[in-house]
């Protein structure tokens, strides 16, 4: 069934595109491929974007937080996970009992999940976190040798991995990648000859994955590469990929108003001569920002949108495309009769990057795959 007779606003995503993508990275680097699906897959949906992604090749999964590990368990899906962030230790067993790999960069959390495994009597899968320029989560390269001999002195848990993250890969200029990886590989050196280092190291991203092999080691995660979105404007991915997602809605009402007359919220816009307006069921409550300047696509024309984004409803000026009619598709993300909107264009007009324009669109909006 059309959705547009189902639906006010929908996601479109085309899970070919996220295998092709996927692949690429496969072929390309030889390596274990992590799929990061973390915040709903970046928006386009963590079950299918999973499925598809290991159907792929890849082999690892990724998320930042218990609920989307175990949304993932309950879909039956049972290849490795790894948390990439903090786990309460409140839902450490959970883990545990779930098969789900954990990230450590504390002491005091190396107890408590050795205390939690051993009363489970199952071993707890550990990746220890190593702070090499982020200044986020991670222990400090000085003390990070010194963390791996205090889990290898526990029966109770794996030391599965060790990694870390760049800050600046998607940039131009690879120096303070560079410094990152420098310190990165030396650990892995002092671990390989204190006999720790463990079978899964990495440090690549999207952007690393593309610009920089030594950066791979074991495994490359792949996060924003995956759904075929730019990591950056430095950092833009090969012509073969292809976006996945693409964002619809329809036009619900078309009026004509006089000359005079405010539109939506505060009267902000008010039309200076006779005017063709439609309303379309989309809103901020569905991600679409409330700012100035928003562009749609009707009738194969970009059309502006008018007056102050509601929660649930826009206005767009239709002059422009006077055959318009109710029920016609209006694309927010996406292309329609040659004519594209991408979300790199959309984090431009809204001050932001790609990857909080589609991980922005809520959970309301049906995805279909």
């Amino acid at each position: 069934m059309d959705p547009a007779r189902q639906y006010s606003t929908w996601v479109n995503v085309d899970l070919s595109a996220i295998t092709s993508n996927v692949r690429y990275y496969v072929e390309r680097t030889n390596r274990l491929i992590m799929a990061v699906v973390k915040a709903n897959a970046y928006g386009h949906g963590a079950v299918a974007v999973s499925n598809a992604a290991l159907g792929a090749g890849a082999t690892w999964l990724a998320v930042a937080r218990v609920e989307e590990a175990l949304e993932l368990r309950e879909a039956e899906i049972d290849a490795p996970i790894l948390i990439l962030g903090f786990a309460p230790p409140e839902q450490v067993d959970a883990m545990i009992a779930a098969n789900v790999s954990l990230t450590v960069w504390d002491p005091k959390q190396v107890e408590h999940i050795a205390e939690v495994a051993a009363n489970l009597e199952r071993p707890a899968k550990l990746h220890l976190k190593v702070d090499t320029g982020m200044s986020r989560l991670g222990v400090t390269l000085g003390h990070a040798v010194e963390m791996a001999q205090a889990i290898s002195r526990h029966s109770s848990l794996a030391l599965e991995g060790v990694f870390t993250h760049f800050a600046r890969a998607d940039e131009a200029d690879p120096e303070a990648t560079r410094a990152q990886l420098e310190g990165f590989q030396s650990l892995v050196e002092s671990l390989e000859s204190h006999g720790l280092r463990p079978p899964v190291v990495h440090s690549a991203n999207s952007a690393a994955g593309l610009a920089y092999p030594n950066t791979w080691f074991d495994l490359v995660r792949l996060g924003i590469a995956m759904y075929g979105l730019h990591p950056s404007a430095a950092r833009r991915l090969p012509g073969r990929f292809r976006p996945a997602l693409s964002w619809k809605s329809s036009l619900a009402m078309v009026k004509t108003l006089p000359p005079g007359r405010g539109v939506s919220y505060g009267h902000i816009y008010q039309t200076n001569t006779e005017e063709r307006i439609g309303t379309v069921p989309v809103g901020y409550a569905d991600g679409f920002r409330r700012i100035a300047d928003n562009q749609v696509i009707v009738a194969g024309r970009k059309v502006p949108v008018i007056g102050r984004v509601t929660m649930d409803q826009i206005m767009v000026q239709l002059d422009s495309v006077p055959h318009a009619r109710v029920g016609d598709e209006v694309v927010l993300i996406g292309v329609q009769d040659g004519v594209s909107i991408s979300a790199e264009e959309i984090a431009e007009r809204w001050g932001t990057i790609n990857y909080e324009v589609t991980s922005g669109i809520s959970k309301r909006v049906p995805r279909i795959y």
